[in-house]
């Protein structure tokens, strides 16, 4: 179960990283829209998990 707790942290914080990156390079907001709502789905699960 740590295994997968820390698998879906190093995911959470990939996906904001592209969210972060996508907003610094002024992408289009389809582009920035979609990194957020991954990273909302992510974090989530996340809660959703009990972690």
């Amino acid at each position: 179960m740590e295994n997968a707790k820390e698998e879906l942290i190093r995911d959470i914080e990939q996906a904001r990283k592209r969210l972060d990156g996508s907003i610094e390079r002024k992408e289009d907001y389809d582009a920035v829209y979609q990194n957020s709502v991954e990273l909302d789905r992510l974090i989530e699960l996340y809660i959703a998990s009990g972690f």
